[in-house]
């Protein structure tokens, strides 16, 4: 897998946010086969900083209803990668 199929997009949330303030921790959605190490390496490569870990959690789909109908939502994987002391991704900043 090429580090753009790695990483899928990042994730801009409330804790997010928070995390990265406080802790210096990116927050994204990545491939659901992606491991630590292939994360680590994807981010390193695509923004050009040094990963000090990687934590990743699998959120199960919720219920949706629409009228009658219902259905769940996809699962997704997110990862949240620490980086080194005084470095940031340039991506997170702009917004």
């Amino acid at each position: 897998m090429t580090p753009q199929d790695i990483i899928r997009r990042p994730l801009e949330t409330e804790k997010g946010t928070a995390l990265r303030e406080k802790a210096n921790v990116y927050l994204f959605e990545v491939n659901k086969a992606a491991n630590k190490l292939e994360i680590k390496n994807a981010v390193e490569k695509l923004f050009g900083v040094h990963v000090e870990s990687v934590r990743t959690v699998v959120t199960h789909g919720k219920v949706v209803r629409r009228g009658l109908n219902t259905g769940m939502r996809g699962r997704i994987k997110k990862a949240y990668v620490g980086l080194k002391e005084g470095e940031k991704i340039a991506l997170f900043e702009g917004a």
